[in-house]
């Protein structure tokens, strides 16, 4: 006999665990399947691990800099396994949180793989053995997305690294080739570099952090070539040719061919998502480009049905695989009011050195959209904290409408902007103008006084440039 539940979620990553707390705060009975680890690849291998990570760097920083603030400081050095053993013990302590959190909301979870077997039924197996059948009105697919694998440049797991791979190494490698330029291949690019490696990053595209505003990647450029970086835009990498511990890169540039050899190789291309051996065989269900395809509900169109996260497609970001979770359970509960979730008002973070956040329209795409728009551009060099702080590289930037004010998008570079951009989200959310911003006291010495400033300069009323 199968077990019956309201709903069944099927992946307990940050969309699902999510998910399946809020239903049952809402009075349902809830099941989660789970294959791996409890919080999905954000908390175990992404998102919170490569903080960890990045915060060692970023100490190190600090410390071989450490005249610069009147201190001295001994020899200074590195113990990558300390360093990888700290990242993995703090993804190990929030994943039994996660396993806590779901004991307290009275969530039934099931170790093993989910996969549908008939309208409303779920099969969980083990180990090629089964664990459960499940029976549910409702079933969340939330199984998440993998490291896109381009054939030929498949990741071995010793010369060429996927995320994974990058996390755990056992020593530092000399030099490193980074394939792709987004927020995860920079990310391994800056804490690779902090620590001494000779990094090389590759982008097909003709400047690095793509989808960020065009201001913020130029910077974001010329800082990390300052650090010693190398950036290679507008290349393709033609091929990877393995040997004793080295690998050789062919890259394509304007037509010619050069040859890099590197100690080793991140692959960071892109997500696929995880369609496979689920049971969307005949249901109904619509892939586009691994992805499952669903409105603004969440809603795959087969009537009990839903998908959220990694698998329905950008942003890859744990914060909207969350909130979409929580959208698509308040939608089956029949909540009132319901405001379905607006991808350009889901902020974006880049943990490097320096740190990229942003929010909304680009100047660019506001352009592109046929607006006429009121830029507002304020530096870090201004602002008396970031001189404090010895942080005096980066900007704040905001787009406006110029007809209405509305606030189309804000880009910051520069100390601490991933935990400044959240003001602007909230200013979004609640369709501030510029008026209400510029109204807006802020605190004094404060990084967010040069948010206030990047207003007030879009309408040419700047105090402090």
């Amino acid at each position: 006999m199968a077990q019956s539940f309201d709903l069944i979620v099927v992946g307990g990553g940050p969309g699902g665990y999510v998910a399946a707390i809020r239903a049952t705060q809402l009075g349902m009975s809830v099941a989660l399947v789970e294959a791996e680890h409890l919080g999905g690849i954000c908390l175990n291998w992404g998102c919170i691990p490569t903080k960890a990570l990045l915060r060692t760097s970023e100490v190190y920083h600090y410390l071989t800099h450490a005249d610069s603030y009147g201190l001295i400081a001994g020899k200074i050095g590195i113990d990558i396994a300390k360093t990888v053993e700290r990242s993995r013990a703090v993804a190990a302590q929030l994943s039994g949180g996660v396993k806590h959190l779901l004991k307290k909301n009275k969530v039934t979870v099931f170790d093993g793989k989910g996969r549908l077997d008939g309208p409303g039924k779920v099969k969980v197996e083990k180990d090629g053995k089964s664990v459960a059948d499940l029976a549910g009105k409702h079933v969340i697919l939330a199984t998440g997305a993998r490291a896109r694998q381009i054939p030929g440049f498949e990741a071995d797991g010793k010369l060429i690294w996927t995320y994974k791979e990058a996390m755990v190494p056992d020593t530092l490698p000399k030099s490193l080739l980074v394939v792709g330029s987004g927020a995860i291949g920079i990310e391994f690019a800056s804490f690779y570099r902090t620590l001494g490696v000779e990094v090389t990053v590759a982008e097909v595209l003709p400047r690095i952090l793509p989808v960020e505003d065009e201001d913020i990647s130029a910077i974001a450029r010329k800082s990390f070539e300052k650090q010693g970086m190398r950036i290679l835009t507008g290349v393709t990498v033609k091929g990877l040719k393995r040997g004793d511990g080295k690998v050789t890169a062919t890259i394509e540039s304007a037509g010619k061919e050069v040859a890099l050899t590197v100690d080793r190789v991140i692959m960071a291309v892109g997500i696929v998502g995880n369609v496979e051996g689920i049971g969307l065989e005949g249901t109904g269900v619509k892939i586009d480009k691994t992805h499952v395809v669903v409105d603004q509900w969440l809603d795959t169109g087969v009537p009990g049905l839903y998908a959220i996260g990694d698998l329905v497609g950008p942003p890859w970001l744990a914060h909207k695989a969350s909130h979409e979770g929580v959208v698509c359970v308040e939608r089956i509960a029949g909540v009132k009011n319901l405001h379905q979730l607006r991808a350009e008002r889901i902020p974006g973070c880049t943990y490097c050195r320096p740190q990229i956040a942003s929010i909304g329209l680009t100047e660019a795409k506001a352009k592109e959209r046929g607006r006429d728009v009121k830029v507002g551009r304020f530096p870090f060099i201004g602002n008396g904290k970031a001189i404090a702080l010895g942080e005096m590289e980066g900007l704040v930037k905001t787009v406006f409408d110029a007809k209405t004010g509305e606030l189309l998008g804000a880009h910051l570079i520069g100390a601490e902007v991933t935990e400044l951009i959240q003001g602007f989200a909230v200013a979004m959310t609640l369709e501030t103008t510029e008026a209400e911003l510029m109204q807006t006291v802020f605190p004094h010495p404060t990084l967010s006084e040069m948010m206030h400033e990047s207003v007030l300069d879009a309408y040419k009323r700047a105090i402090h440039i």
